[in-house]
């Protein structure tokens, strides 16, 4: 079945950065949309970026400049690159992905087909 590992999440400084990864297990579809979603203490959760098979990136605003999704194909790896970062960004960050064309940070996190546990990301001084 398929399976999304999240790692790299812990507790930085404000202006600092830090990099989230998604490994992807046993997902093979050709046509995809992988995302990061996040989930702050008392907060809905919101999507914060997306990335398709076309190499397309969607990216909310509050993130758009300072945050970089990837992904490595040959690992099959998802990645979040986020710089800058500020307290507003702490939240739990969760990787998801499925096979539709729609990709869009607009898309709704329970609507993903598979999707990963969280990895933490705490932004304070």
């Amino acid at each position: 079945q398929v399976q999304l590992a999240e790692s790299g999440g812990g507790s930085v400084e404000p202006g600092g950065s830090l990099r989230l990864s998604c490994l992807v297990s046993r997902f093979t579809a050709k046509t995809y949309c992988m995302g990061w979603f996040r989930q702050a203490p008392g907060k809905q959760r919101e999507g914060v970026a997306t990335f398709d098979s076309a190499g397309r990136a969607t990216y909310r605003d509050s993130v758009e400049g300072r945050f970089t999704v990837s992904k490595d194909n040959t690992e099959n790896i998802l990645y979040l690159e986020m710089n800058n970062l500020n307290p507003e960004d702490t939240a739990m960050y969760y990787c998801a992905a499925d096979a539709s064309e729609y990709c869009s940070f607009r898309r709704a996190y329970a609507g993903m087909d598979y999707r990963g546990k969280g990895t933490l990301v705490t932004v304070s001084s």
